[in-house]
């Protein structure tokens, strides 16, 4: 059997138990580590599971997850995922293949914390949350304003908006690559900070106020740990807030804010008396 285990958002301790029993059983064990990561390092998770861990890249998962079912049609077979297992499509491909494989691979889910219901420590209400859109990393050449409508269409229901912001992990090097080096470059992790950023530029192009700079927004860092930061502003302000080491997000507020959800957003407030004054503008009473 293929078991995707979700390991939740912050350490080595977020894992079920029925997880890590499952961990330390198997004849395998792979860690998912392109689509998030965990604020641990690979020694850490291995100590305290007591498994050395296979590294699974995107190469590995979307082209050679030939490698990661051998087998595990006879043999329990574990891929770890940050977060919860199907909050990215790619665990959802993965299930897919064990289904048509021949014969086909039975498999079980293990589901974990995940951003998606997490964000809800900002005091924003789930329920009004629309389309979760993602931010990546802009490029001279490349700067997609596709999320911008996603945004828009929420922003017409008066929703709320989940931005993820773009990781880079074994990133290979296209210059590097042009030249028949295989190089990878650095890690890097967006901040909130440059999305909020981000989001002013494609505003200033597209003009339809959907990320204006006096938009209410919150922005969080590293939930579910013990040094988790929450930060809330118009986007102006959250564009140059630090909000310290990864992974980030940003939630848009929908203008349907309710009172309470006010209530609670504003305890994080970089200057509370323009969030206030701004909620009470253009917020109140919108639901």
């Amino acid at each position: 059997m293929l078991y995707i285990i979700g390991l939740g958002l912050a350490d080595e301790r977020d894992v079920s138990v029925n997880g890590l029993e499952i961990i330390r059983k198997a004849s395998r064990v792979y860690l998912e580590a392109y689509t998030a990561v965990l604020l641990v390092n690979q020694q850490q998770l291995e100590s305290y599971y007591g498994r050395p861990l296979i590294i699974a890249d995107r190469e590995m998962v979307e082209s050679h997850s030939d490698s990661i079912l051998a087998s595990a049609d006879t043999q329990d077979i574990a891929f770890l995922v940050v977060g919860d297992p199907f909050s990215a499509t790619t665990h959802t491909d993965l299930a897919l293949r064990c289904r048509q494989h021949d014969p086909p691979i039975p498999t079980r889910t293990l589901p974990n914390a995940s951003i998606l219901t997490a964000v809800g420590a900002t005091g924003l209400s789930l329920y009004s949350f629309g389309q979760t859109v993602s931010m990546v990393f802009f490029t001279e050449n490349w700067r997609p304003g596709s999320f911008y409508d996603r945004v828009g269409e929420n922003a017409g229901l008066g929703l709320h908006t989940l931005v993820l912001l773009d990781i880079k992990v074994k990133e290979p090097d296209l210059e590097a690559m042009a030249r028949g080096r295989v190089v990878y470059e650095a890690p890097r992790f967006m901040s909130v900070a440059q999305c909020a950023g981000q989001m002013l530029e494609v505003e200033a192009e597209r003009g339809q106020g959907f990320c204006g700079r006096e938009r209410l927004a919150v922005g969080v860092a590293r939930l579910g740990s013990e040094d988790e930061r929450i930060v809330a502003g118009t986007l102006e302000e959250l564009a140059s807030a630090d909000l310290g080491p990864p992974l980030h997000s940003l939630v848009l507020c929908g203008k349907k804010m309710h009172e309470m959800e006010w209530e609670y957003v504003r305890e994080f407030a970089v200057d509370r008396e323009k969030f206030d004054r701004v909620w009470k503008a253009e917020y109140k009473g919108q639901g």
